[in-house]
């Protein structure tokens, strides 16, 4: 993405069995810099539709091809650049075993009443609050 005004972005929560799925990436240039857990999350490509990135990015990253998640809400914020992102769920009937692929470092599965502490998490714990936001509609 060469545009520093806009940013797209959609990202997805994986869940399974009062479980999450988190992310964290090898090169966290696309990710200000962040180093924490993530929702598995990326980009949009040019002209790509939100609804096929959230299935790119669970199939890249998760190997979960096939899945289709389903929009939540869109989220808007500006620190720099407008951010648009497109917040996706989609639910497993069990946690499947997830091997780290291409820039993804770690993933791992979390139980939801035992996530990690917000400093472990990018951005100061926004993960938890697009959780907080998903479980709460």
């Amino acid at each position: 993405m060469d545009c520093k005004l806009h940013k797209l972005v959609a990202d997805v929560a994986v869940f399974a069995a009062g479980q999450v799925l988190l992310v964290r990436y090898h090169d966290v240039s696309r990710y200000d810099g962040q180093r924490g857990w993530f929702l598995p999350d990326d980009y949009l490509d040019t002209g790509e539709h939100p609804d096929s990135a959230a299935s790119r990015i669970l199939a890249e990253q998760a190997e979960l091809g096939g899945q289709a998640p389903q929009l939540s809400h869109i989220e808007s914020l500006s620190n720099g650049a407008w951010h648009l992102i497109f917040h996706y769920v989609t639910t497993l009937d069990a946690p499947m075993p997830v091997a780290p692929t291409g820039n993804v470092a770690a993933a791992e599965w979390f139980p939801l009443d035992a996530l990690p502490p917000r400093s472990e998490i990018a951005h100061d714990g926004w993960a938890i609050e697009v959780l907080d936001a998903l479980i709460l509609s």
